[in-house]
């Protein structure tokens, strides 16, 4: 009898230990929520006459488009334009799984970044690894080395279709 008071105060212990675990991670989740608030994932096309800046969930925040853009037939700034704001939501998305993963990830024992790239690899048609290598981090844009700048979010803020 003496081996399962044992058995009994041991699993006892176990989930006390589960509880306090819980409750630092979600005594977390306001600093993730700051953290989510904040993503800027900011993507100029190929061609430099397109930005797209797209914030949590994936929101488009804002527009910007060059003098150039201006001179594409109608059809092709349209295909421009949706092919960027895919790719900057994409990676608005992907930094937010990122930070609930690191979040709770371990805790629940799945993996949202992943979940998240195999959706994205579905709905574009593009194989997961393609979608995770493009992830941004913030500010940082399609072209290589591009970063956005002051003068960029200057530019944005006289000039953008959109604004936030």
């Amino acid at each position: 009898m003496s081996a399962h008071v044992d058995q009994l105060i041991a699993q006892f212990e176990d989930f006390q230990a589960k509880v306090r675990q819980a409750e630092a991670r979600f005594a977390g989740v306001g600093e993730m929520q700051e953290r989510i608030a904040r993503i800027e994932t900011t993507v100029t096309s190929s061609d430099g006459n397109v930005t797209v800046v797209a914030g949590a969930g994936g929101a488009v925040t804002g527009l910007r488009l060059t003098p150039g853009a201006m001179r594409l037939d109608p059809a092709r700034l349209c295909e421009v334009i949706m092919s960027t704001m895919r790719q900057a939501v994409a990676g608005a998305v992907q930094q937010q799984a990122g930070i609930v993963d690191n979040a709770f990830g371990d805790a629940f024992g799945v993996t949202i970044s992943e979940q998240v790239r195999q959706a994205q690899a579905e709905a574009f048609g593009t194989p997961a690894e393609e979608s995770a290598s493009q992830q941004r981090s913030p500010h940082q844009a399609a072209r290589p080395g591009r970063q956005s700048s002051p003068r960029d979010d200057d530019y944005f803020d006289q000039n953008s279709i959109l604004r936030h």
